[in-house]
């Protein structure tokens, strides 16, 4: 059973991670270079790590399964409507977390690399 649920905002340089228990309870908010993410990822227990479905999003996926953890893409518009505040990265790496608690959240498959 994955504890943890790990949404990311993935940007060009720096990305947004917000970690919350199942229940919503917030355990982290992190900015990370592109170089820090894999590191940080690496030392947290297995856990589910969501992405909005993007270009890099893909490559990162395939990333994140490599170092054990679960990973799921959502379409960027069913995130939209989970963003409480101002649209910013640490906003929309919440909006992720809450979005993928949602029962009947349909999630995207990553690609493959030849895909």
């Amino acid at each position: 059973m994955k504890n943890m649920m790990i949404g990311v905002d993935l940007a060009k340089a720096v990305f947004q991670v917000h970690g919350a228990l199942p229940t919503g309870e917030v355990q982290f908010r992190k900015k990370l270079s592109r170089k820090q993410f894999p590191a940080f990822m690496a030392q947290q227990e297995s856990s589910m790590v969501i992405f909005e479905a993007c270009g890099s999003a893909h490559f990162w996926a395939r990333e994140m399964e490599a170092l054990g953890h679960e990973v799921k893409l959502i379409a960027p518009q069913y995130v939209r409507p989970f963003v409480k505040r101002q649209k910013n990265d640490a906003a929309d790496a919440e909006a992720i977390v809450i979005a993928a608690r949602q029962p009947e959240m349909r999630f995207v498959e990553p690609k493959t690399v030849d895909q």
